[in-house]
């Protein structure tokens, strides 16, 4: 006699599988993934001040997946900075990636899924996949987040990493006002996605907070920590907030 396995309440099939990865995928070309490819046009531009070859553009998106770290590794070695420094700078640069990984995989663990799954989706936290997840994963089953996670990240790097290698060519032609544009698209469409997605009063505080202590953070602690302290300080006096603005609603609530 055969005996099976119970299945998981979270068990999906390979072609619900492939379907919310595509729908991820459709979701993110419907605006997301342009917002920040566009943001990272500037980056290629920069991949040929340094002397570097196109593929290296391109696949700096690929393997780096985060704007400033990209800046910083090809500005450090047009600089021509040393090796040793250049990868101290790119990784304290990218501290500020670790509260996001953090937040973000509570919401994609499931029963079925590995930590070899979730050690690959952190590859592909930055900032635009990450705010969009916070709106988008809630409204989906446990089970079938991943799938969609990978669908909408795959979408956005892959996207990212063509203007990328697009603005390898295209940078030196645009205008300088126009390139300053183009990079500060992503810092917009970040903070537009926050106020989107704020359902409580602990996510209005946070943003308040953020925008207030940033210039403080960045004179008094600087060294590329100022993010991590502004996400310590900031969110915890944002969690502190929010708890007491809960409570004393919940007082006065008839």
């Amino acid at each position: 006699m055969v005996e099976f396995e119970p299945q998981t309440p979270y068990s999906i099939t390979v072609a619900e599988r492939r379907a919310l990865f595509l729908e991820g995928a459709r979701q993110a070309l419907t605006g997301p993934a342009y917002f920040v490819a566009v943001a990272l046009v500037g980056v290629g531009g920069l991949a040929k001040a340094a002397g570097f070859p196109p593929a290296a553009a391109f696949l700096s998106t690929l393997l780096i997946w985060a704007g400033p770290a990209q800046v910083l590794f090809f500005g450090s070695i047009a600089a021509k900075t040393a090796l040793s420094a250049v990868a101290v700078s790119i990784t304290l640069s990218s501290i500020r990636l670790m509260p996001m990984v953090l937040s973000i995989l509570p919401m994609l663990r499931a029963p079925g899924v590995g930590r070899r799954q979730l050690f690959m989706a952190t590859h592909f936290v930055a900032v635009t996949v990450w705010a969009e997840s916070l709106r988008r994963l809630p409204d989906i089953e446990r089970g079938k987040r991943l799938p969609f996670f990978f669908g909408f990240a795959v979408a956005c790097i892959v996207t990212s990493a063509v203007f990328t290698q697009a603005g390898y060519y295209l940078t030196a032609a645009l205008p300088k006002p126009l390139a300053v544009g183009v990079l500060f698209l992503t810092p917009v469409y970040f903070l537009s996605t926050l106020v989107r997605s704020a359902r409580l009063p602990v996510d209005w505080f946070a943003m308040v907070f953020g925008l207030a202590l940033a210039p403080v953070t960045q004179a008094w602690v600087g060294g590329g920590f100022d993010l991590l302290a502004l996400g310590l300080i900031g969110g915890t006096g944002a969690y502190v907030c929010g708890r007491f603005f809960t409570a004393r609603r919940a007082e006065r609530a008839p």
